[in-house]
C-alpha cells in the first residue's frame, strides 16, 4: 500500500446566484469576467474578456499565442454551438528541420524519440498558427452584445499595470527557469533580475508585460483579423523571420477559426454536446458508447468506476491506434479552461492553450504575445497518423463539454490537465448527469485517471471495493490529487437549475476560483 503524503481536507465551496458566474483557473480573470456579467454583458462577452485577462494573470497556460476549442450554449436558439481555433502547422514548415536526436525521449510514456536540440519542444520552430483571437472574434460577432473594443479594455488595463507577482507565479516560473533563459525577450519578462520573481514582505512586484498591452489596444480598435492580416500580423511575422521560424504572414491570413457541429450523448438525465475532430470529443463519446446502458443512482460505486475504468481504457486503445499519439506528457500540460453561466441561462465552455508550461518559451519582441508550441502535439516519428506535416491539424486532447437537460442548458464544463482532461470530465459529467450528485459533492468526490490503455491512477480515498474492482480492469497506482504535477486535471464548472446558477472551481488548484459579481 502507498503511504499517504496528505493528512488533511480540502475544500472549495460551490457558489450560489441568480445572477452570472465565471469558473476559472485564475480568480483575477474570472473576476473580470464576471464584471462584465454584472454590466449587463453575456456569456460570450463575458468569456472574451476572461480569455484576454489570463493573457496577464496566468500567461504560462494560455492567450492569444493560444488555441482551443469552445462550446457555446445560446438560451434564445436552445441550441448549443461549437467553435474550432485549434493549431495548424505552418505551410511552408520543413519536416527535415526536426531530425530524431541520437538519444532521449520527449516522453516517458510514449516512449517518442527526442528530436535535435528540441526544436518541436522549444523555440521559434515549436509554433503553429495561434487561433485563440480569431475564435474568441468569431464567438463575439456570433453571440456578443457589448463592443468588441469595450471588452478588451479590462484586460489591457491589467497588461499596462503588470501581472501580479504571487507565490504561484514564482513556482511556475521557477519550474521553467533554466529554459526560459535561452530567450531573451522571454527572460527579460518573467525573470527581470535573472532569478524567478518573488513577492518578498514588502508590496508584490509587478512583472513588465512588454508590448502586450499596445497589442490588445491595436486589437481593440482594429477588430480580431488585424492579428492575422493587418499590423499585428506584419509584426508576428517580421518577429518570426527573425528567429528562423516557419510561422509566417501567409498561414496568419489563412487562418480562420470555423463552426463545428457538436455530437450529442444521452446519459442519465442530460444529452451531453461534444466537440468533432482532432481532440478528445470523438474518445470521449466512443467511451460514453462502451458503458453499460444505467450505472444510475442504485449502482454501487464498485460497479461504476470499473465500467469506468474499462471503457477508458478500450476508447483510450481505440484512439492511440486509429488517430496517434498526441505527444502531451500525463499532467505536464499548459492549458486553461473556464466555464460561463450568464442571467439568461446562456452558457460557454472554453479551453486555451500554450501546450508545454510557457508554451514555446518564445515571447515575441514586438507584440509581447506569448507563443504555443504546437508543434510537439506531432509524432516526431514520420509514417504515422499524427507525424509532423505542413499545413496539419495535430491530435490534441482538450475537451470541453457542454450538458442539457430538457433542451435548456444545465452545465458547462471543462479541464485542464493535458491526457488527464477527459477522463475527469468523462466522470464528472456522469456523477452529475447520471449518479444524481449535486455540483459541490461531484467537485469533491474522488476519481480515477485512465490516460492510456494498461494503467490506473486511483484517489486514495476510494473505497477498498472499489480499489479491488479497478484491479480487475488493469493495476492500479494509487496517486494524491496533487496540483504540480496535475494528477486528476483541473476541471472548471457552472450549472444551471431552477432559474439559479452555481459554479465550482477544482478545490486543489490554489488560483483558480467560482465567482459572481451583483450588479451595482
Amino acid at each position: 500500500m502507498q503511504p499517504r503524503i496528505e493528512n488533511w481536507q480540502i475544500t472549495k465551496p460551490v457558489i450560489r446566484s441568480k445572477g452570472g458566474i465565471v469558473a476559472a483557473q485564475s480568480a483575477r480573470a474570472a473576476r473580470l469576467g464576471a464584471e462584465v456579467l454584472a454590466d449587463g454583458g453575456n456569456a460570450v462577452d463575458a468569456a472574451v474578456t476572461t480569455a484576454f485577462a489570463l493573457s496577464v494573470f496566468e500567461p504560462w497556460m494560455s492567450g492569444m499565442g493560444g488555441i482551443g476549442y469552445m462550446l457555446i450554449y445560446s438560451a434564445k436558439e436552445k441550441k448549443v454551438h461549437a467553435i474550432d481555433f485549434a493549431a495548424i502547422s505552418p505551410r511552408k514548415l520543413d519536416t527535415a528541420a526536426y531530425p530524431l536526436a541520437s538519444g532521449g525521449t520527449d516522453s516517458d510514456f510514449f516512449n517518442w524519440p527526442a528530436v535535435k536540440d528540441g526544436r518541436n519542444l522549444k523555440g521559434p520552430l515549436s509554433i503553429a498558427v495561434p487561433g485563440a483571437v480569431d475564435g474568441l472574434g468569431l464567438a463575439h460577432e456570433r453571440f456578443g452584445s457589448k463592443p468588441w473594443a469595450d471588452l478588451l479594455q479590462p484586460a489591457i488595463a491589467a497588461a499596462k499595470a503588470g501581472h501580479p507577482v504571487d507565490w504561484w507565479t514564482t513556482l511556475r516560473v521557477a519550474g521553467e527557469a533554466v529554459t526560459i533563459r535561452e530567450f531573451p525577450t522571454t527572460s527579460a519578462v518573467y525573470m527581470p533580475n535573472g532569478l524567478p520573481p518573488a513577492q518578498g514582505e514588502g508590496a508584490a512586484p509587478r512583472l513588465d508585460m512588454g508590448h502586450l498591452a499596445d497589442t490588445m489596444t491595436r486589437l481593440a480598435e482594429a477588430g480580431r483579423r488585424d492579428f492575422y492580416e493587418g499590423e499585428i500580423a506584419r509584426a508576428i511575422a517580421s518577429d518570426m523571420k527573425e528567429m528562423g521560424g516557419f510561422l509566417d504572414r501567409d498561414d496568419l491570413a489563412a487562418y480562420k477559426a470555423h463552426f463545428a457541429t457538436p455530437t450529442q450523448h444521452k446519459r442519465g438525465q442530460g444529452t451531453i454536446h461534444l466537440l468533432p475532430g482532432l481532440n478528445a470529443g470523438p474518445t470521449f463519446a466512443d467511451t460514453l458508447a462502451r458503458l453499460p446502458a444505467d450505472l444510475g443512482r442504485n449502482a454501487s460505486d464498485a460497479d461504476c468506476f470499473a465500467a469506468y475504468a474499462k471503457a477508458l481504457t478500450a476508447a483510450y486503445q481505440r484512439r492511440m491506434e486509429s488517430m496517434g499519439h498526441d505527444g502531451d506528457m500525463a499532467g505536464q500540460g499548459c492549458t486553461t479552461h473556464f466555464s460561463v453561466v450568464d442571467a439568461e441561462g446562456n452558457m460557454v465552455s472554453l479551453t486555451n492553450t500554450l501546450l508545454s508550461v510557457f508554451g514555446s518559451k518564445v515571447v515575441l519582441p514586438k507584440t509581447g504575445v506569448m507563443m504555443n508550441n504546437g508543434i510537439n502535439w506531432f509524432d516526431p516519428r514520420p509514417g504515422r497518423a499524427n507525424s509532423i506535416a505542413a499545413g496539419k491539424r495535430p491530435l490534441c486532447n482538450m475537451s470541453p463539454a457542454m450538458v442539457t437537460k430538457d433542451g435548456e442548458g444545465w452545465f458547462a464544463i471543462g479541464a485542464s490537465g493535458g491526457r488527464r482532461i477527459f477522463p475527469a470530465v468523462f466522470q464528472l459529467s456522469l456523477f452529475l448527469a447520471e449518479r444524481g450528485m449535486d455540483l459541490e459533492t461531484a467537485m469533491h468526490a474522488p476519481r480515477i485517471n485512465v490516460d492510456g490503455p494498461d494503467r490506473i491512477e486511483a484517489h486514495p480515498d476510494l473505497d477498498a471495493a472499489v480499489l479491488d474492482a479497478l484491479e480487475q480492469v488493469a493495476p492500479v497506482t494509487l496517486t494524491e490529487p496533487t496540483i504540480v504535477p496535475t494528477s486528476y486535471a483541473t476541471p472548471q464548472v457552472v450549472l444551471r437549475e431552477g432559474g439559479v446558477n452555481y459554479g465550482g472551481a477544482h478545490p486543489h488548484s490554489p488560483a483558480a476560483a467560482a465567482i459572481t459579481v451583483l450588479p451595482s
